[in-house]
């Protein structure tokens, strides 16, 4: 196959098997999105969807978060990992949204990535998530998968985000990067699959014999 059938068939299957994409991160708007993306980072969704009904109990707009000691937040969110650097950025944060942005979460790339612990990726998923603006975050299965079906080289996340892009319509990146996700958690997985074992790498590659090795 070349690129494009590769990448035609990835997505014709994928919404096949995932026809529906919700959004793994439980949320209610913005605000609480972007604070789920955060604390994600180093940490499943599992784990997240579970500590943040506490956290948002307590404050679940900036305002609220604004208020509450960073000690608070830290102690809620510490099984997320790096408590102390995710407590920080979600009250600076908060503070920078009620005195640049109105209170609200802005749905533009160069503000959100300006705001203390939102980098491209969490960026990425605001935008597409909360605002319908495509994009096309690139996390750990995304990487790993675009890899092994080669529609990218892997070089860095970076890469493989432009390469994305270039084989797959704007229009589907929304969707596209949440099957991604869902497949490379359910069958492509880092350790289940090798780029031998699972449906989709069969069917790409056939006659692949030796095992993929994924550029971090």
């Amino acid at each position: 196959m070349t690129k494009a059938e590769r990448s035609a068939y990835v997505a014709a299957r994928l919404e096949e098997l995932y026809p529906e994409t919700p959004i793994p991160l439980d949320h209610r708007d913005p605000y609480t999105l972007l604070i789920a993306v955060l604390l994600s980072a180093q940490c499943t969704d599992e784990r997240v969807n579970k500590i943040t009904p506490a956290l948002f109990a307590l404050a679940d707009n900036p305002a609220a978060m604004a208020r509450v000691p960073v000690e608070t937040i830290r102690g809620i969110i510490r099984p997320c990992g790096l408590s102390p650097r995710k407590s920080a950025a979600i009250s600076e944060l908060s503070k920078i949204l009620l005195e640049q942005h109105g209170g609200e979460v802005p749905a533009d790339f160069a503000a959100l990535e300006a705001l203390p612990g939102v980098g491209h990726k969490t960026a990425s998923v605001v935008m597409s998530q909360a605002f319908g603006v495509p994009a096309f975050p690139v996390d750990t299965h995304i990487h790993r998968l675009a890899q092994r079906w080669k529609l990218t080289s892997g070089k860095n996340v970076v890469e493989t985000e432009r390469d994305l892009k270039r084989a797959f319509p704007r229009e589907s990146w929304n969707q596209l990067h949440l099957r991604i996700i869902f497949y490379g958690r359910e069958h492509c997985t880092a350790r289940g699959c090798d780029g031998t074992v699972c449906e989709i790498c069969r069917t790409l590659f056939p006659d692949r014999v030796r095992p993929v090795k994924t550029r971090k």
